[in-house]
């Protein structure tokens, strides 16, 4: 794996990559609440194209991917969007969080958004720091949410931390 790190916006080239690092993420445990990735037309569908990223070696592999969705289609939250970031599980440990999560800032910035929101599991330490480092605050944390039937996380009541940052 090459040492270089590019930025460039997330494509349909890129969708199978994207999906198996999300997979990744899912079989930590501590990512999400989804039991599999979605389809990429469903991925496609609730991701706004200005806000998908994708971090890129020498060669074009995907080592891993930001993306932000509306919080609400209220029009006090037109400027409020969540965001996602994975790192494929070989790249971690390199900066590419970090330099997916700029990119975001920057994008969002341009774009008017005015406020970045995460939840986060408490579990997942590295991406707490993560956004601790790039300015995100702790709004509070969410307890007890997700009881679920299927997938990883079946059967069990997760607390999540939701980060924000106000541009």
């Amino acid at each position: 794996m090459s040492a270089t790190v590019t930025v460039a916006p997330m494509t349909a080239e890129h969708a199978d990559a994207v999906l198996r690092i999300y997979d990744e993420g899912i079989a930590t445990g501590h990512a999400t609440f989804q039991s599999a990735a979605p389809t990429w037309a469903a991925f496609d569908a609730d991701h706004l194209p200005a806000h998908r990223l994708v971090a890129l070696d020498d060669d074009g592999a995907v080592l891993g991917w930001v993306a932000a969705a509306p919080v609400s289609g209220r029009c006090v939250y037109s400027g409020v969007v969540e965001h996602s970031v994975y790192v494929a599980a070989a790249a971690r440990g390199r900066g590419v969080g970090r330099t997916l999560l700029t990119a975001l800032v920057g994008s969002a910035r341009e774009a008017g958004v005015w406020t970045l929101e995460s939840g986060v599991f408490p579990e997942n330490t590295a991406s707490l720091r993560l956004h601790t480092e790039a300015g995100f605050r702790v709004v509070g944390t969410r307890e007890r949410l997700g009881l679920m039937g299927h997938g990883p996380l079946a059967g069990q009541w997760r607390d999540v931390v939701l980060l924000e940052k106000r541009l």
